[in-house]
């Protein structure tokens, strides 16, 4: 037997928190942007993906209008850097509410790193960073999708095997429900099959 949940007579906190625990797990964007006047802002976003390859354009969704997407809009630049296990602790503070003008780099102690072809920094203890430039946004209710055109990635050389980035080594989080979040646990290996008609 099913439990049946009509989101047209489901408040939206309640159908928010059925969304987020069954679309699992999901990848975290730790957002980094620079707003006009030059205060860099910090923010992880779970709701996260790739949105083209060529070129290649990452998406992120601000739910509301939150600093990251009132910089992206203000600059057109932004970092998507990998959020990893070990800044566990520094990547759910910068999830703080803190005012406008607050910079969550200097509030949660979280080191900065130059980035090389957009002002916006990149989290320097994070092993893979993706240098963007907006390509656009698109507003759905409550929320806009913030499309980026990756223009530089930067990965940190501990983390390659054989020229690619090894999973098991960047040890990236991810988002569940409520208030968990995913570590990397078993990693199973398949080849696709091809069509042999």
């Amino acid at each position: 037997m099913r439990v049946n949940i009509d989101p047209e007579l489901t408040d939206r906190t309640s159908f928010y928190r059925l969304l987020t625990a069954t679309v699992v797990p999901r990848p975290i964007a730790w957002v980094s942007t620079s707003s006009a006047d030059g205060t860099d802002n910090l923010a992880p976003h779970s709701f996260f993906t790739i949105a083209s390859v060529t070129p290649p354009v990452v998406q992120f969704t601000s739910v509301g209008r939150k600093d990251s997407l009132r910089n992206v809009e203000e600059t057109g630049e932004f970092v998507v850097n990998l959020a990893p296990e070990g800044l566990f602790e520094q990547i759910n503070a910068t999830a703080t509410d803190f005012p406008h003008g607050v910079s969550e780099f200097d509030a949660c102690g979280v080191e900065r790193e130059q980035s090389l072809r957009v002002k916006p920094p990149r989290v320097a203890g994070s092993s893979v960073a993706l240098e963007c430039e907006l390509h656009s946004t698109l507003r759905i209710g409550d929320s806009t999708v913030v499309f980026g055109r990756v223009v530089h990635a930067a990965v940190d050389e501990s983390v390659m095997v054989d020229g690619h980035p090894e999973m098991a080594l960047m040890r990236p989080l991810t988002r569940l429900g409520k208030n968990e979040w995913g570590t990397l646990g078993g990693i199973k290996e398949i080849a696709r099959v091809p069509y042999q008609g």
